[in-house]
């Protein structure tokens, strides 16, 4: 019975924390839109991660608010050699890119106006 318990904590709290786009990130996408001088945000997440879990809904937000920027998200372990490629080394980052350049990064933000702040130094 006490496994069970334990179990059944576990399927709860890790379901709890778990923040989950799915990765839309393409290379072609990617440099086409900068290639147009389209703002970009790229967001790296994790489905365990707990920052990556306030900052979903924010980041949802944020997509519908700002129609003109392209949001592409990329899950961050399952392509380490994309998101190394991009300097991008730990979840939970927000990189905004205009006119092939990274403007801004950050890591681990969470409040709204800040990423929103975050967003617009690339439009």
């Amino acid at each position: 019975m006490k496994k069970i318990f334990i179990l059944i904590l576990f399927f709860y709290f890790s379901n709890a924390f778990a923040a989950e786009f799915v990765t839309n990130f393409t290379k072609k996408a990617f440099q086409q839109a900068q290639n147009n001088g389209r703002t970009v945000v790229v967001y790296s997440w994790n489905k365990y991660c707990a920052s990556c879990a306030k900052q979903k809904p924010i980041i949802s937000q944020a997509k519908k608010d700002f129609d003109e920027v392209l949001f592409l998200y990329i899950e961050h372990v399952k392509n380490k050699e994309l998101v190394k490629e991009l300097n991008i080394n730990f979840w939970s980052t927000i990189a905004v890119y205009k006119n092939n350049k990274q403007i801004a990064k950050s890591v681990g933000m969470v409040n709204k106006d800040q990423i929103y702040s975050l967003i617009k130094k690339g439009i």
